[in-house]
């Protein structure tokens, strides 16, 4: 009597597991989706970014953005690096999956410094918890990463060796295509975006500071020997609104305000049409969906040492409004320190921002006129990377 009351027991336990992973499964896969990649390496400390004496490990954590609430729903180990922009994280258009970069590990010889790394990691988003399908090569310092809106090919910034890595793509599984060489080793391709139509795409190089044009056709991706002047250390890029592009210039960061570039990608020639001042290092740059705005992660100097007089105790969130080739100030908000990348929600209505220091994102609703906070999610590891799928 008492074994089979154990055996129901046991049995009615395993299926209320079940079913309480069956009904997160089904939340995650209508739940509108953010992907962070965290650096467990790195820690700020007095304005220098240094390897932490206890590292933790990397993780990707998956999180829930329904209605400007956040809320994890998961977390994986793999590699993740603050180094490079924030789109180190790229979504596949259905959202089954992830892709992840690891710019840089831990030296092997020397545990107190950090060496480049090449490692992409492919995410299963529709398991749960989340899982590691694959972990592939690209190249040396892997860092920005974009998937095209048919889902078949991938592209990865190398900023260690000057070159983007190109992979095609066929269900979830992966497959190298090549790579293309862009400048030598010190001209830091950062990150790369495909055009709307998937017919070109754009490759940031805040090394020498250049943004290269790529031609695509099906699955072979040429550099097109043509290269765009935006700005002193061009950094992230996006596309999302399809008409225009939007880049962060990051600077020298010797205390100076920085600028965003508007690229026409209408034109003929693509070229750039406007440049704005926003402050001290856009880190991140990220339109809304619908085009209208690009929101702008701005250091504002608070990754710098107290005693600078550059130094201020926090970051911006800015946005700005999109009129043809016109930028114009909207609205800002303070958050903290070191702080990364940034999405929107699908609606163009929320904005959440990570931050390395505070290891918090932060949620606020936009109305086109003011940001106003809604809600922030406190992580273990520091977050360093950021994308939803994109429209």
């Amino acid at each position: 009597m008492k074994a089979a009351l154990r055996r129901r027991t046991r049995h009615a336990a395993s299926a209320l597991v079940a079913t309480s992973l069956a009904g997160l499964a089904s939340f995650a896969a209508h739940a509108e989706i953010v992907v962070t990649a965290n650096d467990g390496k790195m820690v700020l400390e007095n304005g220098n970014a240094v390897v932490r004496k206890q590292p933790l490990p990397d993780t990707v954590s998956v999180i829930d953005l329904t209605d400007g609430a956040l809320k994890l729903l998961g977390e994986v180990p793999a590699p993740a690096s603050v180094v490079g922009p924030p789109p180190s994280v790229a979504i596949a258009p259905d959202g089954s999956f992830a892709l992840v970069t690891g710019a840089m590990k831990l030296d092997p010889a020397d545990a107190t410094k950090t060496v480049p790394d090449d490692k992409l990691s492919v995410i299963d988003l529709k398991s749960s918890p989340p899982k590691v399908l694959a972990t592939l090569q690209a190249g040396a310092g892997a860092a920005g990463v974009s998937i095209n809106r048919a889902g078949t090919l991938a592209l990865v910034a190398n900023r260690s060796e000057g070159t983007v890595s190109v992979f095609t793509i066929s269900g979830n599984a992966l497959t190298p295509a090549g790579k293309i060489q862009l400048g030598d080793a010190k001209s830091g391709p950062s990150h790369a975006v495909f055009s709307r139509d998937g017919a070109t795409a754009l490759v940031t190089r805040d090394g020498d500071s250049k943004v290269s044009l790529l031609t695509v056709d099906g699955s072979k991706v040429e550099y097109a020997k043509r290269d765009l002047s935006a700005g002193v250390r061009p950094y992230d890029i996006d596309l999302t609104g399809g008409a225009a592009a939007v880049v962060g210039n990051v600077g020298a960061g010797s205390g100076d305000n920085d600028t965003i570039s508007l690229i026409d990608m209408t034109a003929k020639p693509i070229r750039v049409v406007t440049t704005v001042t926003v402050g001290q290092t856009p880190e991140a740059v990220k339109m809304s969906p619908d085009g209208n705005h690009v929101a702008v992660t701005v250091m504002n100097g608070s990754n710098k040492p107290s005693a600078s007089p550059f130094f201020n105790d926090f970051g911006l969130l800015k946005v700005y409004r999109i009129s043809g080739t016109d930028l114009t100030p909207v609205a800002e908000a303070k958050i903290g320190h070191w702080c990364q990348g940034m999405v929107w929600s699908k609606d163009s209505k929320h904005v959440v921002a990570q931050c390395m220091v505070e290891n918090e994102l932060i949620a606020f609703s936009f109305d086109g006129k003011a940001l106003t906070k809604t809600s922030t999610l406190k992580l273990q590891v520091s977050p360093a990377g950021i994308r939803t799928a994109e429209p």
